[in-house]
């Protein structure tokens, strides 16, 4: 009988899942690459499935292997079929990345040089992460606009707009700026809470990627709580209003999951 992970040395925890993550992401990318050339006339709602299916796959699978315990304590609110909408979190983690897009699908935002880290870089540019360099003074409304474009086509849009990770609950300023496309299109806002297991180490702050991903794969299981709150209408609210508001909304969510992961 194998094993468990668990059980293993360091060393080889850390083999075993640095290992794993690699050929996950490569088996799944270059599945789902594939899958994606045979669907490319099928029309764009079978596509975001597709898509979504397979980053699925992913997040799940990655999860599993790094012994992440996911605790949701809300529903996804259902949405109209076509119609878009804007996912909004706090961010502490990579691993917030595989949680919400297991959870919601869509299109991740993220900052620019996360598409030349390696395996995982080529797979966020594989399923249509948007990008955004904040050291080109164009790069912002370029991203309002493909935000835009995907919230209208009824596309998910996942975006952490306190702009990078910190290692506790506080919630940072939120940048106004992805809210503009929300407040175009019309959408609904759906605020989220994360917070992790007092003690976890999951905090993503002060080192490399490689760094990172070395520390978690020798780490003991993590647990991690998500509340998502009640979608919140645009109603013709200006991007730094809309920000203020739905900042407030995720700030309520990480209090509740804070009060029940640590139980």
């Amino acid at each position: 009988m194998a094993r468990s992970p668990l059980a293993l040395t360091d060393r080889a925890r850390l083999s075993y899942r640095a290992a794993g993550f690699a050929g996950v992401t490569l088996a799944l990318g270059t599945a789902y690459a594939a899958e994606a050339r045979l669907c490319a006339s099928f029309p764009a709602p079978f596509r975001r499935q597709v898509r979504d299916d397979w980053t699925r796959r992913w997040s799940e699978s990655l999860l599993g292997l790094f012994a992440v315990e996911v605790e949701r304590y809300t529903a996804v609110p259902p949405r109209a079929p076509g119609r878009g909408r804007l996912v909004v979190a706090n961010h502490r983690s990579t691993i917030d990345i595989a949680l919400l897009l297991g959870t919601f699908g869509g299109h991740m935002v993220s900052r620019a040089d996360l598409s030349t880290w390696p395996i995982l870089g080529p797979a966020a540019r594989s399923v249509g992460t948007l990008f955004v360099d904040r050291s080109r003074a164009t790069s912002g409304a370029e991203l309002i606009r493909l935000m835009r474009d995907q919230l209208k086509a009824g596309d998910t849009v996942v975006i952490f707009p306190e702009g990078t990770t910190f290692a506790d609950d506080t919630l940072r300023p939120f940048h106004p700026g992805g809210f503009a496309a929300a407040y175009k299109t019309g959408v609904d806002v759906v605020p989220v809470g994360i917070a992790y297991q007092t003690g976890s180490g999951a905090a993503f702050v002060d080192e490399s990627f490689l760094q990172h991903l070395t520390r978690m794969s020798v780490a003991p299981p993590t647990r991690v709580g998500m509340w998502i709150g009640e979608p919140i209408a645009t109603d013709g609210r200006k991007s730094a209003e809309l920000a203020d508001l739905t900042a407030a909304a995720v700030d309520r969510c990480v209090r509740e999951a804070r009060a029940r992961v640590d139980r």
